[in-house]
């Protein structure tokens, strides 16, 4: 049953009928404001992009610059926590809404407001309300391994972790043998809005990566903030993941319907 769930999640689906340019767009839950969670995630599924990754707010987002982290304790001070996410998500994939949310959901944090959740807890309710995936930075591989994998695959949830220039050949094969999804690359070793452009050691990198001929899709984020950066992640591995820009968006041009197609085209263009 476990390896039947891990087979039909949303995002192996995903991955399976489409390997190139893929737009994963990242927004912070409960920004701009508290109950904006279902309004940007439909108008991001509207906007035609292909993954959606919702940012579970947190007092100390370490990888992330300060855009986000701005976004991270705006939504805080709303009165966002993760309880109230799982509440806001719940229902989203029903069919009889007329309305479901359909694009693979990942969510995007750090550790220590899922062990304070629990685990298993946490777990169950990302089935329950139809999460596919996780991404937690500071959760390390060994530790995942060890403590938590058995429980992510027994809800079929996909973890899926990060590898930067700086990641050891050894360290990637052995990520890329333990992956379910799709692999995170991140630009640079930097923090999230903070890289301008494509750099040629930003390349050197891409291709090392590209030339590995690793067994799982690659997403590259980090920099990614409009058609060019976008365009060149798209030429070293299966599509891109924007952030910062997208938060910048959403704080100066809304949360409405058209805005976020504006956005989504932009990149696209």
């Amino acid at each position: 049953m476990t390896q039947e769930l891990l087979t039909q999640n949303r995002i192996n689906d995903l991955f399976a009928q489409k390997s190139e340019r893929l737009l994963n767009v990242y927004f912070t839950a409960g920004f701009p404001n508290l109950g904006d969670t279902g309004t940007v995630l439909r108008g991001l599924q509207q906007a035609g992009v292909d993954l959606v990754e919702i940012g579970m707010p947190y007092s100390d987002p370490v990888a992330d610059g300060e855009t986000i982290q701005q976004s991270n304790m705006q939504a805080l001070d709303n009165g966002m926590t993760l309880k109230l996410l799982f509440e806001q998500l719940a229902g989203c994939r029903d069919e009889r809404s007329g309305d479901p949310v359909t694009v693979p959901i990942l969510l995007m944090g750090y550790i220590n407001p899922v062990l304070q959740f629990g685990v298993e807890a946490f777990c169950q309710k990302c089935r329950e309300v139809g999460v596919d995936g996780v991404i937690l930075p500071d959760l390390p591989l060994d530790l995942y391994l060890s403590e938590y994998a058995a429980t992510f695959r027994q809800y079929g949830i996909l973890n899926v972790f990060l590898i930067t220039p700086q990641t050891a050949e050894s360290r990637i094969r052995l990520i890329d043998s333990e992956t379910e999804g799709f692999i995170y690359m991140v630009s640079s070793a930097s923090i999230t809005g903070s890289v301008k452009g494509i750099s040629d050691t930003m390349r050197a990198y891409f291709e090392r990566i590209q030339a590995m001929n690793l067994k799982n899709p690659r997403l590259i984020g980090f920099g990614i903030n409009n058609p060019e950066t976008f365009e060149t992640a798209c030429q070293y591995a299966n599509g891109a993941i924007v952030g910062s820009a997208f938060i910048r968006h959403l704080q100066q041009e809304g949360t409405s319907a058209e805005s976020i197609r504006a956005f989504v085209q932009t990149i696209r263009a």
